[in-house]
């Protein structure tokens, strides 16, 4: 026992280091935040633990298939099935003869489009996103909302115009919450655990609390306006254009909702009337995101309140309404031959198709109960009555487009039109060894395990600041997600050989950067 123990070990940095290899030649870069993960443990499918069964898994008596060695010869690729109405397939279009396809061409040269001196700080790469004329507008639309609230209410003599260092300061101090994981913005001028007396000497708490009242991105709607997001949709627009003139992504990636859940802190330490207190988020962000580097390319946010079949509520049900968040997200990725990622809400046949006259090629996975299933093969949607051994798996191709069903302790689907169906990969387990199956199933395990990595470190620095406001909350969430950007382009950057900061560490610099106590180092 002893000796296969020691053999298992002995084999894991090969197994690894294969691993390595190949997500290098699926053009995945090292983590951004610099820290080792768990082993893509987020992927159900890339996982071989018991909690990895899908919801479209069958029984217990699937797992009796041990695993061959990393050395054996894979399984047969295609499980034999039951009779298959063939004849009304074939009619549809899909057939099991499989024939390969050259991957989509992609000769663009990702990566950030401007370089930065190595002298560059925190807060140059944060105002890539949010420069000077953003802020002054904002000075400009706080000053105009205080004068016109206390034109109707009454004047307020504590009151004064803020300027462009006090927004700066303002912002700093919002951003720290991202840093200390403390929800209240108000305990750096408190005597307990979170102050922090070097920032409360800026600016006074009282202070603070009126730029906070009257804070404002655009005062008022004008008479065109329709948008429930008008108070912030203008700043969204220009962190849009920011994004798209800094970073070209690379070939492949993403689209997902962002982990923007409370705080893990704060629910573990909150109590139940402050639990109830707390108002239901109103809205859904979506991203498209970078699978290379983590760079957030594209940002989609729907509001629940909006009413009528676009609502939230709806959204949630229906595939047809997570289409229109993915035609959004990628209407500015047409005829570059991107390579896209879904879930199994967006994933669809007729999506694909359409994408696919755009030049937008795709890879997702399908879900008999949350993917639109029209115009797929009901035999490759039905599970067999026996179970096939891991890592087998069966085709159909119609077209471009190819429809795979893969065994992993559970039946996942596919559909893709990126990658050839005749192409092999395999997943690469530190315990299991190696698992045969197509490329575009590799392709998919790696990329989303390279976001799952991600989120689990992005979500740590959001801004812990939570305003009852939907139209707060979401400038707070773009910000956040403009920091997390900035960071990676600094560690792109030339900059970051000088100084090798951490996400923390930056985080931190940018803070007192944006109070003016740039000569301050980062405390760890």
């Amino acid at each position: 026992m002893a000796e296969g123990g020691g053999g298992a070990r002995r084999r894991a940095p090969a197994l690894l280091e294969a691993a390595r290899a190949r997500y290098e030649s699926l053009h995945i870069s090292d983590d951004v935040f610099g820290e080792s993960g768990p082993d893509s443990g987020g992927n159900p499918f890339y996982s071989t633990s018991a909690a990895s069964r899908s919801s479209s898994a069958a029984s217990s008596d699937d797992e009796r298939e041990p695993p061959g060695p990393p050395g054996a010869a894979p399984p047969p690729p295609r499980a034999p099935d039951a009779q298959e109405p063939e004849e009304d397939e074939a009619g549809a279009g899909w057939s099991a003869a499989l024939r390969d396809r050259p991957p989509p061409r992609f000769e663009d040269t990702g990566g950030p489009t401007r370089k930065m001196p190595p002298s560059a700080s925190a807060v140059d790469f944060f105002q890539l996103f949010v420069p000077d004329n953003v802020l002054k507008n904002m000075v400009v639309q706080t000053n105009m909302y205080a004068k016109k609230f206390q034109e109707r209410f009454g004047s307020d003599g504590a009151w004064a115009e803020v300027t462009l260092t006090e927004m700066k300061a303002f912002l700093g101090y919002m951003i720290s919450t991202s840093i200390s994981h403390c929800e209240s913005v108000l305990s750096i001028w408190s005597g307990g655990f979170y102050s922090n007396r070097s920032l409360a000497l800026v600016m006074s708490q009282a202070r603070f609390e009126k730029i906070l009242k009257y804070f404002h991105v655009v005062a008022f709607r004008s008479s065109q306006t329709t948008h429930g997001l008008y108070k912030v949709q203008p700043f969204l627009d220009s962190l849009q254009n920011s994004f798209d003139s800094a970073f070209r992504p690379s070939q492949t990636q993403v689209l997902h909702e962002p982990l923007i859940d409370e705080d893990p802190v704060f629910i573990a330490t909150c109590t139940e009337r402050e639990l109830r207190k707390r108002k239901k988020r109103k809205f859904s962000l979506w991203v498209r995101q970078c699978s290379s580097t983590g760079f957030i390319i594209q940002i989609y946010v729907h509001l629940k309140e909006g009413g009528g079949p676009d609502g939230l509520d709806a959204l949630k049900n229906k595939p047809q309404l997570h289409s229109m968040v993915a035609r959004s997200l990628c209407r500015n990725a047409a005829g570059k031959n991107y390579i896209i990622f879904t879930g199994p809400s967006i994933t669809s046949l007729t999506l694909f198709e359409e994408f696919e006259k755009q030049g937008i090629y795709c890879c997702g996975l399908l879900s008999a109960r949350k993917s639109d299933c029209t115009g797929l093969p009901l035999s490759m949607l039905t599970n067999p009555a026996t179970p096939p051994a891991r890592g087998q798996y069966q085709i159909k191709m119609k077209g471009n487009m190819s429809l795979i069903c893969w065994y992993n302790k559970g039946h996942f689907r596919f559909l893709t039109n990126a990658y050839s169906p005749v192409q092999q990969g395999v997943i690469i387990k530190r315990k299991s060894g190696e698992i045969p199956c197509p490329l575009a199933v590799e392709a998919f395990a790696a990329h989303l395990s390279y976001i799952c990595r991600y989120d689990d470190k992005y979500s740590k620095y959001f801004i812990s600041h939570k305003p009852n406001k939907t139209w707060q909350q979401v400038f707070w969430f773009a910000i956040s997600i403009a920091i997390n950007n900035a960071y990676i382009l600094y560690k792109m950057s030339d900059a970051y050989h000088v100084k090798r900061y951490s996400r923390a560490q930056f985080g931190e610099r940018l803070v007192r950067e944006l109070l003016g106590l740039e000569d301050a180092s980062p405390t760890h």
